[in-house]
């Protein structure tokens, strides 16, 4: 612009030219002056403009890349086109956006700006839309101390004077509709901070697709054209019993489960031909997925997103992960998505400091910033941000059919020390942080009332009293929580030699002491086998085969013991490389009979876990659990009952490798038992002793305070389980 020449052009105008305006409305599109309309355009490059209807050619002001014409309406349409020619001489031709009206109703910003919208990505971000039978897009973003913010893309060479938005007011929103836009449109925000003038450009927080990696623009999806084909499965999930039926997860990193011949990721729709039979044939009843939102940096998992509401690029399109899900409903398996609400990452295309100031993250770092993760922590009190994290929840839940969430790192958001040396108490001088209390309480009473059958998960590692237990009760409303207190016990136990685990018995025992204080999960996930921690199977003592033995071990005690449960892939057939989430498994071993055997074995413990009611129906409460003896530490040995309303089991597990013959068990009736299953099987890498293939009769010999007892044999380093004939629930063997 020729400062010269424009002197006395209009502020409003120069504004526009500077690309601070707040309210371009005001200055472009039409307007009436007087009997005559006035037409007003800012086309930077643009050598000439014309309205194409009627042929008028606008004038352009002297100095500026503004262009105006006035005249009678007549032969013009509402909604006319310009034409021009640029630098290059290229003919361009394009509706005027700013000749439509505000499109985002006041009642969905009235509820985003109180907190309580559910669904706010169905009005945020970007749609394909029609006005007044036009087609284009809708975009929207929430920057409230900006001074302008403009859509930038492909379209208008990344030129943030092309497009500027309109202001809704003190709702902080600002929108524009764009004509003649459609799907697969690359775009990002270019926002202006009214304080400092700075000028940012983001990524769309609400966007449902993104480009892969490294690129970071936000990609125009055209939502709902999926067709589903699992109508059974989401109608059964409204009444599924998740407390009394079994649950078995297959925790999964998509990225590095199995790629392609070259080493490439393999997409959303190959894992479902691959992965899908693979579960199913495993008898897991879910899969739970490291984060699929999307993320800018392969290394971090997933766990640092920047996309809250889009499908990772790197495996394909966001109808692409709807199919996998499809194809795993129509399997009878469930999925699960680990979900980070407790922080993001400081990447500059994302939400920090995303309108110039603290607004996604607390501005103080003592309650703003993870130290120890380098990133950021969400104001939990700020009702907007509420908005965003909630409907992102929804989001995964309703339109990509996701059968659950596991909340990461509940306990960074519950309290305000958490893992800081500086760090501000609450109103009452309290380490709670109480707005995340709140937030975590609204979104678990959201989401089940939205979409009942559905599972929430609290990865909560401190005693934080009822996490899983009803928000009406006192309660944060989840209907699990990791059991990391029983994983740390006994994978510290499962480490020593077994001749000192008779030093160590209580390990094995204190989690009895709270298994029902909580709905819990027990998960050997992939925490455990990265950064240096080693695999499963490399924390097991012993020569190689003492190393197999204690892992079919603690993976046997783990099925029979209360509780849901989890297991990190690679696990299942005994990988001996920590995890890389660079590489693929480590498959090849599956050649070798122990690694085979571990296979062989999960496959059957899922198997057994689900036909056998009396080591899932009351996963979460005493009636289903009774020790017989826990006190036998000098032989490292533990012994109960698992039982349901008209069955039971009696469960034996010998933690050393010395084998136990002719050892006694107190069981609560007399007839035949059987033992239906043992994980020293020589197919599955043991040396084969146990109690196969015979009946072991109850003798009226009283013991451990039951009055029948078997005579049974322990195999070294194993866990039993051994079957009645017949059982008769009573008052006395079900309570």
């Amino acid at each position: 612009m020729n400062d010269n020449v424009t002197d006395n052009l209009d502020p409003e105008f120069r504004k526009i030219i500077e690309a601070r305006h707040h309210d371009p409305f005001s200055v472009l599109g039409r307007h009436q002056v007087g009997e005559n309309v006035e037409i007003r355009a800012f086309i930077p490059t643009a050598q000439e403009v014309m309205i194409v209807s009627g042929g008028h050619k606008m004038e352009r002001i002297p100095g500026t890349d503004f262009f105006v014409w006035q005249g009678k309406p007549e032969g013009i349409p509402y909604h006319y086109r310009f034409i021009w020619r640029d630098e290059q001489n290229r003919e361009h031709m394009a509706r005027d956006p700013y000749t439509f009206k505000p499109q985002l109703s006041d009642f969905d910003l009235y509820l985003f700006g109180q907190g309580k919208h559910w669904n706010a990505y169905r009005f945020l971000g970007s749609h394909c839309h029609e006005v007044d039978g036009i087609a284009g897009v809708l975009f929207s973003v929430w920057a409230p101390n900006a001074e302008r913010v403009s859509v930038v893309g492909d379209f208008n060479n990344w030129d943030g004077r092309r497009h500027p938005m309109r202001h809704r007011g003190t709702t902080g929103v600002w929108e524009l509709f764009i004509p003649d836009l459609g799907p697969e449109t690359l775009y990002k925000f270019e926002i202006r901070n009214r304080e400092t003038g700075q000028v940012f450009l983001k990524s769309d927080p609400y966007a449902q697709r993104y480009e892969l990696r490294p690129k970071t623009a936000s990609i125009v999806w055209a939502e709902g054209t999926y067709q589903w084909q699992d109508d059974e499965w989401m109608e059964a999930r409204k009444d599924f019993d998740w407390q009394h039926n079994p649950i078995s997860i297959y925790e999964v990193h998509l990225g590095s489960w199995r790629r392609g011949p070259e080493g490439e990721f393999l997409g959303y729709r190959e894992l479902a031909e691959q992965l899908v039979p693979y579960v199913k044939k495993m008898g897991f009843t879910h899969v739970e997925l490291l984060p699929v939102t999307e993320h800018p940096y392969d290394p971090s998992w997933g766990y640092q997103s920047t996309g809250y509401f889009a499908p990772t690029s790197r495996y394909g399109t966001p109808d692409d992960f709807r199919y996998f899900v499809d194809q795993c409903h129509r399997n009878g398996i469930g999925v699960f998505l680990d979900w980070v609400p407790a922080h993001f990452p400081k990447d500059a295309h994302g939400l920090a400091r995303f309108d110039g100031t603290a607004l996604y993250e607390y501005a103080d770092p003592r309650l703003g910033e993870h130290q120890d993760w380098s990133t950021l922590v969400y104001n939990f009190g700020r009702n907007e941000v509420r908005a965003f994290l909630l409907s992102s929840a929804m989001f995964w839940l309703e339109e990509c059919h996701v059968d659950g969430l596991r909340v990461d790192a509940v306990a960074s958001m519950l309290y305000l020390d958490y893992s800081r040396t500086e760090w501000i108490p609450n109103k009452y001088g309290g380490r709670e942080n109480l707005e995340a209390i709140d937030f975590l309480r609204q979104l678990n009473i959201a989401v089940h009332e939205a979409q009942p059958g559905i599972l929430m998960m609290a990865e909560e590692s401190t005693s934080w009293p009822q996490v899983s237990r009803p928000v009406y009760l006192g309660g944060l409303g989840f209907d699990m929580k990791w059991n990391m207190g029983w994983m740390n016990d006994v994978l510290s136990y499962m480490s020593h030699d077994p001749i000192y685990r008779k030093y160590h018995h209580n390990m094995l025992t204190f989690s009895m002491l709270y298994a029902f204080t909580e709905n819990f999960l027990l998960p050997l996930s992939h925490d455990e086998v990265v950064h240096g921690k080693g695999s499963l199977l490399n924390k097991m003592p012993g020569d190689e085969w003492q190393k197999f033995a204690n892992l079919r071990l603690l993976f046997s005690y783990m099925y029979c013991h209360p509780g849901k449960k989890l297991l990190f892939m690679g696990d299942e057939f005994g990988q001996g490389r920590e995890w890389d989430s660079s590489q693929t498994l480590d498959w090849y071993v599956l050649q070798y009979p122990f690694h085979k055997g571990i296979n062989c074995l999960i496959g059957d413990l899922n198997r057994l876990y689900q036909r056998l009611e009396a080591l899932h129906r009351y996963d979460f409460e005493w009636k289903g659990f009774e020790w017989i003896d826990c006190h036998d530490a000098e032989q490292s040995v533990l012994s109960f009952v698992r039982k349901s309303d008209n069955r039971l089991v009696v469960v034996a597990t010998n933690f050393t490798p010395v084998p136990r013959k002719g050892y006694r068990i107190g069981v609560p009736e007399a007839g035949s038992y059987s033992e239906i299953f043992n994980s020293d099987l020589q197919i599955y890498g043991g040396s084969g002793m146990g109690n196969q293939d015979m009946r072991i009769e109850a003798e009226a010999l009283p013991w451990m305070g039951r009055p029948f007892s078997l005579s049974v044999t322990l195999p070294p380093l194993a866990t039993i389980v051994l079957e009645p004939e017949t059982f008769k629930a009573t008052p006395d063997n079900v309570d």
